[in-house]
């Protein structure tokens, strides 16, 4: 790896097609997995204060099949090119304006991996003060950090690995939790189905706070994709993301949907949304520790793909060459926790709405970059080189981050609608500013040859990096071993 080119480091280079070891199950695996988390289930009890049960959980399903479709759209940059979230954002941002989003959705990570952690923690605490009467949930804190720090370290295996099993695991404990806090809510005289809360929630607010909530991970979705098992030389776009489709459309909104069901009936039959509190109320002796370890599980197995991955990644591309991955890991880990992610869990839906609505028009840009003017068409070696196209005006684009800034302006000044209005500004904004300004001056050879050139696996070719240069490919002539991690 050439030292001197802080544009290049291992972790970041292009996934090429035989490195590719997520298949269809495991993808959805990890999108129930994923989706599973605790903070979901706060969704749920928001919801039940004001609305029918059936009512949240369509709200929050298509919610989150809106959010699903930025999603597969932004997911073809990794399954077409086998890129980063961070590398790509070179495009639309420069090579050194890159790093105010990427930066953002790194240090927006850490956060969610510090709340994540909490909440395992919680559980894990609640372990130990039932068997050994040990209570001190921050030094399991630490444990919990430490260990899905080195989990994570070890590399995109051992994420399947665990997602693989936790999935499952997570299922039967929210089967389980619905036909308890049923009872439970009978024995009251409660019918959940009918039980609607007497406040007066904004729909709109509700809707878009479900759409923020996987914002962050909708625009890095390539993180994850460029390790999706793709089928090299299918130019049909559905075909070729068919398994993007599924577990986007289909595993995620169903998830979802059912875990913010299981909170609102927790409120309803409880009083109390957080699963871990009612696990230790309801359940006992060996059932409620089985049950703990099961949400354990599901906070583990979201922050390695959801959180520390894409925070790695990040910090990775801004401290390249010499910050290598699990160095990055490390500091994603240890930046979660300085922020003290249990006071934004009290003012989750806050703390969601705000970074919803930064990160909104990052998703258009995007959206407008790669389909409307680079037609999926990328000049890839040039996103890593000094003297290349994406270095604009002394490496920054000043079309992304104008628009950027307008369209974050907008969606906080319009918090019912942020995600929306975001998403559109920075989607306009951006292709004006391009065509009237940036594209004048700095020139994209790929807009001026809609060749296949500029495609990746839709052509069947790959980028490799070799004595420190790229060259182009064919997947059945690569002789690169399947690298174990990143």
């Amino acid at each position: 790896m050439n030292e001197k080119n802080h544009l290049l480091e291992e972790a970041i280079l292009p996934v090429l097609n035989n490195q590719r070891t997520i298949g269809f199950l495991t993808f959805i695996w990890m999108w129930i997995s994923m989706a599973v988390i605790i903070a979901t289930f706060s969704l749920g009890e928001t919801g039940i204060k004001s609305l029918a049960l059936w009512e949240v959980i369509g709200l929050i399903f298509l919610a989150n099949v809106a959010i699903a479709i930025v999603m597969v759209l932004v997911a073809d940059i990794g399954t077409e090119h086998g890129l980063s979230f961070s590398v790509y954002l070179r495009a639309p941002f420069g090579i050194r304006g890159t790093h105010l989003p990427s930066i953002a959705r790194g240090i927006g990570a850490s956060i969610w991996f510090g709340i994540q952690t909490y909440l395992g923690a919680l559980a894990l605490n609640g372990i130990s003060e039932y068997l050994f009467g040990f209570n001190n949930w921050f030094i399991w804190y630490i444990i919990f950090a430490a260990v899905q720090i080195i989990s994570t370290g070890m590399g995109i295996r051992t994420i399947e690995l665990i997602t693989s099993i936790a999935a499952p695991c997570i299922i039967a404990v929210t089967v389980w939790m619905y036909f308890t806090l049923d009872v439970m809510a009978q024995t009251k005289g409660i019918n959940i189905w009918s039980f609607a809360g007497t406040d007066n929630i904004n729909l709109l607010v509700f809707f878009f706070a479900n759409m923020s909530f996987w914002s962050a991970l909708a625009i890095d979705i390539p993180n994850l994709t460029r390790f999706l098992k793709t089928p090299s030389g299918e130019k049909n776009f559905f075909k070729r993301n068919k398994n993007v489709f599924i577990a986007q459309l289909i595993a995620l909104p169903m998830t979802q949907a059912w875990i913010g069901a299981i909170g609102a009936i927790s409120f309803i039959a409880t009083g109390i949304w957080n699963p871990i509190e009612v696990i230790q109320n309801n359940g006992t002796g060996f059932t409620m520790v089985v049950l703990l370890v099961m949400v354990i599980l599901s906070q583990w197995s979201t922050n390695a793909p959801a959180n520390l991955v894409p925070a790695a990644l990040a910090f990775i591309n801004a401290g390249a060459p010499k910050l290598h991955y699990f160095t990055a890991v490390v500091i994603s880990g240890i930046a979660g926790t300085i922020i003290m992610p249990w006071l934004i869990l009290d003012n989750l839906f806050i703390f969601l709405g705000y970074y919803g609505a930064v990160l909104s028009g990052i998703g258009g840009i995007i959206v407008a970059d790669y389909y409307v003017l680079r037609k999926r068409r990328l000049n890839v070696p040039h996103l890593y080189s000094y003297e290349g196209q994406f270095v604009f005006a002394k490496g920054f684009n000043w079309a992304g981050l104008i628009a950027w800034a307008v369209a974050g302006v907008v969606a906080i000044a319009l918090p019912s609608i942020s995600y929306l209005v975001g998403f559109a500004v920075g989607f306009v904004v951006y292709l004006f500013v391009m065509k009237t300004w940036i594209l004048p001056k700095y020139p994209q050879v790929e807009l001026e040859n809609l060749s296949d050139d500029f495609l990746g696996t839709s052509a069947d070719m790959n980028w490799v990096y070799e004595n420190e240069n790229f060259k182009r490919v064919a997947s059945k002539d690569l002789v690169v071993v399947a690298r174990e991690d990143r």
